[in-house]
């Protein structure tokens, strides 16, 4: 089995702040949020935030916003309309029927981008179509957590990604280990 995390590491880029850049211009006022999402992000990717503070900290805008608009699909399906060439041509050149992509990214977008790839197993976080709220933040150990909850007798032969610092606990895990940086990848275990 293959197992990708899917920001940086598949997509070139981080897909949620795409979503949001795009989303800002169907709802302008979050134009005031972007200090605050630019903030998140670099607190994430150095490793800073844990789930709790994230949870706490985040969970109170996606509700809000995510509640305010009710053409997700269709806002998604353009989304991907006009991403699907960020997807990065390594990933085709490998792609298996069993992979996983792992993110903390929301089922809102990673489910589209999973159907047009034909990858069939993924885990993200969730949020209740109902009531905006966060249910599952599929981000650092949590993801371990997940993974294992669904496949608990894995064996993860590559592990893809582009931080070890965010996804140790897989490349502990896993037979072989690759660093993606960009369009190059470098085997480190």
């Amino acid at each position: 089995m293959n197992v990708y995390d899917f920001d940086n590491t598949i997509y070139d880029g981080e897909s949620a702040l795409d979503f949001f850049f795009d989303y800002v211009k169907v709802n302008p006022a979050l134009v005031k949020m972007i200090p605050k999402v630019l903030r998140a992000l670099a607190l994430y990717a150095g490793g800073r935030v844990t789930i709790e503070d994230a949870m706490k900290k985040y969970a109170p805008y996606v509700k809000k916003y995510y509640c305010e608009y009710d053409k997700w699909e269709e806002f998604t399906e353009r989304f991907w309309d006009k991403r699907m060439d960020k997807i990065k041509p390594f990933y085709k050149k490998i792609q298996r029927d069993d992979d996983v992509i792992l993110t903390a990214s929301p089922d809102l977008t990673i489910g589209e981008i999973c159907r047009r790839l034909g990858i069939k197993n993924y885990i993200c976080s969730l949020i209740d179509n109902e009531t905006g709220q966060i249910t599952r933040l599929c981000m650092r150990e949590n993801k371990i957590k997940y993974f294992y909850e669904r496949y608990p007798d894995a064996k993860i032969e590559n592990f893809y990604t582009d931080s070890i610092k965010n996804d140790g606990f897989f490349a502990e895990n896993a037979v072989n280990v690759y660093l993606v940086k960009g369009n190059k990848i470098i085997k480190i275990k």
